[in-house]
């Protein structure tokens, strides 16, 4: 191995590699979605939701607990319409309420 080690970028290395490209895309769609319903999402559960992955057309939104996908699933039809104003339309959203980290 060199003595000289270069170190790559994100940028850098997913312009090298087409798998990693691929993968940065679909992120960035992916947040492009939660930013366009970001001001529809009420302030108290704005912390409680991120983005999460899409695939074939399938969005999921990640959220804290239960409570917060209740009240998230009733504003699904106000985020559809939204990301169709936005030429980002899905099939569908998926919620999924994330597993709380386990302690040791």
């Amino acid at each position: 191995m060199s003595p000289y080690h270069t170190s790559l970028t994100l940028l850098q290395a997913s312009q090298n590699n087409p798998n990693l490209a691929k993968l940065m895309a679909i992120q960035k769609e992916s947040q492009d979605r939660l930013q366009a319903i970001r001001p529809l999402i009420p302030p108290a559960l704005e912390s409680s939701v991120q983005s999460g992955p899409l695939d074939e057309g399938v969005w999921c939104l990640l959220l804290a607990n239960a409570t917060t996908a209740a009240k998230i699933r009733q504003l699904l039809p106000a985020f559809e319409a939204q990301l169709r104003v936005e030429k980002l339309e899905v099939k569908s959203i998926r919620l999924k309420v994330r597993r709380p980290d386990k302690q040791a």
